[in-house]
């Protein structure tokens, strides 16, 4: 009989026991929340440079069109199209007979006036003496010297006649006027050539040095100027790296040579004209390029990747690691953006943590460990290298 109330006081005891276990402090609540696993990145200043990039032509340093100065026939083409010439190497010959026949009749003139010069010195010698004796009238002498200065600017006329045609003789030899790359002829041998036709023979470039125009707008151009104006007062040029139309690098680079002061009503773009050396011959005339100019230069910037930079309501900021390994949201003011990386123009201080990875897992005040990250880019050629 007093066995199942013995069980019922048990059951009920042991129940109570239960029950008072539960209402104790459990062990795994009292644990410390772990810190969040995080990468981030100890600023540092760097020197950065904002370039941008500019479409532009290619033009040539000078340009010049052959033209003769001369009438006649073409009898030669003494250059091989698209060559690299000197100045004053001969390009066209011009038939020269009639210039050779020209030449020796004021040659032959300017013998004649040189004889009648001879005779009137004579005359004028002679009748000296007898002047004086009161041999011959005054007027005989007189008339006498008239006849030899006479003589003498019949000699500098024909001098300057003879002159003439043997300059016209060396215009039959059609010269470079300068150095450069001689396109293909326009005129062949037979075609009469005069100075008054609209087409030149052959066009030479000189493009050891080019010209890249480019077009700024003119909102921006105070900023480069205060840029050319720092460049120049430390004593260098305003380097502008010249890129192909795919924008890969040619290798070349020129300076910025001035900007222009009119600005296009039509686009509101002034002209800006960089000179590059083009020794290899890489840039032609006519030629779609980039140049690369420098918009601004910042000798000790901070910069955070683009992934780093949360915005919100029209706000950026980030996270930072305190110096309790705590993070803390930091507002800040971006700058320009360069290689996927803002310049940080307000907010942040060299030696700052700043998270790069892990940021969806924090909130204010949360515990942190952070391990320094890793560019994906450097990593990428480090391994590349190793290999």
């Amino acid at each position: 009989m007093c066995t199942p109330h013995r069980q019922r006081h048990a059951v009920l005891a042991g129940l109570l026991a239960l029950m008072l276990s539960g209402c104790g402090p459990s062990p795994k609540a009292e644990e410390a929340e772990p810190p969040v696993r995080v990468s981030a990145l100890t600023l540092e200043p760097v020197e950065l440079t904002v370039h941008e990039d500019l479409p532009g032509r290619v033009a040539a340093l000078r340009t010049a069109e052959i033209r003769p100065q001369v009438s006649g026939i073409v009898q030669k083409r003494l250059f091989e199209q698209g060559a690299e010439i000197k100045a004053g190497a001969p390009l066209f010959q011009i038939d020269p007979a009639a210039f050779k026949a020209d030449a020796e009749t004021a040659a032959g003139a300017l013998q004649r006036a040189q004889a009648v010069l001879a005779r009137a010195h004579l005359q004028a010698d002679r009748l000296a003496p007898l002047v004086q004796a009161d041999a011959v009238s005054r007027q005989v002498f007189d008339d006498a010297q008239s006849q030899r200065a006479q003589a003498a600017a019949e000699v500098a006329q024909a001098q300057a006649a003879l002159a003439r045609r043997q300059l016209d003789l060396r215009f039959a030899t059609v010269d470079a006027p300068i150095s450069g790359r001689i396109d293909q002829a326009l005129v062949s041998e037979g075609a009469l050539v005069t100075p008054a036709n609209s087409m030149p023979m052959a066009t030479i470039q000189q493009i050891d040095q080019v010209y890249v125009d480019v077009r700024q707008s003119a909102a921006s151009l105070e900023q480069l100027r205060h840029a050319v104006d720092g460049r120049q007062s430390a004593g260098s040029g305003m380097p502008v790296q010249i890129l192909a139309g795919s924008d890969k690098p040619l290798g070349t680079s020129g300076r910025l040579l001035f900007s222009g002061i009119n600005v296009d009503a039509g686009t509101g773009d002034v002209l800006l004209r960089v000179l590059v050396d083009n020794r290899q011959r890489q840039l032609l005339p006519g030629m779609y390029v980039l140049a690369r100019v420098p918009r601004a230069h910042y000798p000790a910037a901070l910069t955070v990747p683009q992934e780093a930079v949360r915005h919100r309501g029209g706000r950026a900021s980030v996270w930072v690691v305190d110096e309790h390994q705590h993070a803390r949201q930091a507002a800040v003011e971006l700058g320009e953006l360069v290689n996927r990386h803002y310049r940080i123009a307000s907010g942040l201080e060299a030696g700052q943590q700043v998270v790069i990875q892990g940021l969806e897992r924090l909130d204010e005040g949360k515990p942190v460990e952070a391990h320094a990250w890793q560019n994906p880019t450097t990593a990428g050629a480090a391994d590349l290298a190793s290999r």
